[in-house]
């Protein structure tokens, strides 16, 4: 089984971008975890991070055909990028939107997902460790779909 980990805009600065939102692990050390995660559930994750939405967009058209599950944190582009929720849907894998902070606990312009609607599950406000609890579930669901 072959997840995609990818990371938006602005998570390559996790660790010292406010600290008291995000947490002081970085991105290289969530991915870490999750990689080894990954490794106990016998399942491999491919991670990619970008500030740009096409580059995500490229990576998720090239990268899908070979995965059976996508966990996504799209940062900003949460609230706002069609582009990314269509390319999303379009390539037909399961995904679980990821925040590392509670997105309905915070300013308004952050409480809207234009993704949630499609997305098999959103896990928000559960720092790092929403990551694992992201993989575990998507392997759940990749398993009980038969899509291994």
């Amino acid at each position: 089984m072959r997840f995609l980990l990818i990371n938006g805009p602005n998570l390559n600065t996790l660790g010292k971008r406010q600290p008291h939102i995000y947490g002081t692990l970085t991105l290289k050390e969530i991915e870490a975890r999750v990689a080894e995660r990954a490794a106990e559930r016998r399942v491999e994750v491919r991670s990619f991070q970008s500030n740009h939405e096409g580059a995500l967009i490229d990576f998720i058209q090239a990268e899908a055909e070979e995965a059976q599950g996508i966990i996504i944190n799209p940062g900003a582009l949460t609230h706002y990028s069609l582009a990314l929720r269509d390319a999303l849907e379009d390539c037909g894998l399961p995904f679980i939107e990821v925040h590392l902070s509670d997105i309905h606990a915070r300013e308004p312009f952050r409480r809207h997902s234009v993704m949630a609607d499609i997305a098999a599950g959103q896990i928000s406000g559960q720092g790092w460790e929403g990551y694992l609890r992201a993989l575990d579930a998507l392997a759940a669901l990749v398993k009980e779909e038969g899509r291994e």
